[in-house]
């Protein structure tokens, strides 16, 4: 059984790595950009929630969490799935790009006002609060974002305007 789960694992691996340029193509495109906005988080919420907030649709190209915030306007509970850096320590790093598109994603906005919200990481939920970075910090953690997800500099491009980089500190 366990031989049977590590082969599956490796297969799903391998699909994995051989669709990612496709998918970094498709998010890359205008098109995309349009619909994804109105299609992607309300699915991915849903695939979240329906496995118990171990699964993310985009989980199999590059890691993503639910970001939970407090709605800066109406306080309510936001949730949105965002593709993340896990990095050592226990932070994550996310950014601020919309798909691309010429605003700030509003969960941006909502970090500002109120930097405390919830992280649903592989079916951990962890508090955690949101720094955004500036100079050198967002200068180090932007070379690593781009390295593992090269279309964030698209993204600039296309936008018109410097994408927010949070990084995520889990609360004591």
């Amino acid at each position: 059984m366990v031989e049977q789960q590590q082969s599956s694992g490796g297969f799903m691996a391998r699909v994995s790595a051989a669709l990612r340029p496709f998918f970094q193509w498709l998010a890359g495109t205008r098109g995309f950009a349009r619909v994804a906005p109105k299609i992607v988080p309300p699915l991915d919420r849903f695939v979240n929630r329906v496995t118990g907030g171990r699964v993310l649709m985009g989980d199999q190209m590059i890691p993503h969490l639910l970001l939970t915030t407090t709605g800066s306007k109406s306080g309510q509970q936001r949730e949105s799935p965002l593709a993340c850096l896990p990095e050592d320590g226990g932070t994550f790093l996310v950014v601020g790009s919309n798909f691309g598109r010429e605003h700030h994603p509003a969960w941006s906005g909502n970090l500002l006002k109120t930097p405390q919200a919830t992280v649903t990481f592989r079916g951990r939920v962890i508090p955690v609060t949101a720094a955004l970075l500036a100079g050198a910090d967002r200068e180090q953690a932007w070379q690593a974002l781009t390295r593992f997800w090269p279309l964030y500099e698209g993204y600039t491009e296309r936008s018109g305007r410097e994408l927010r980089v949070f990084r995520l500190s889990p609360r004591p």
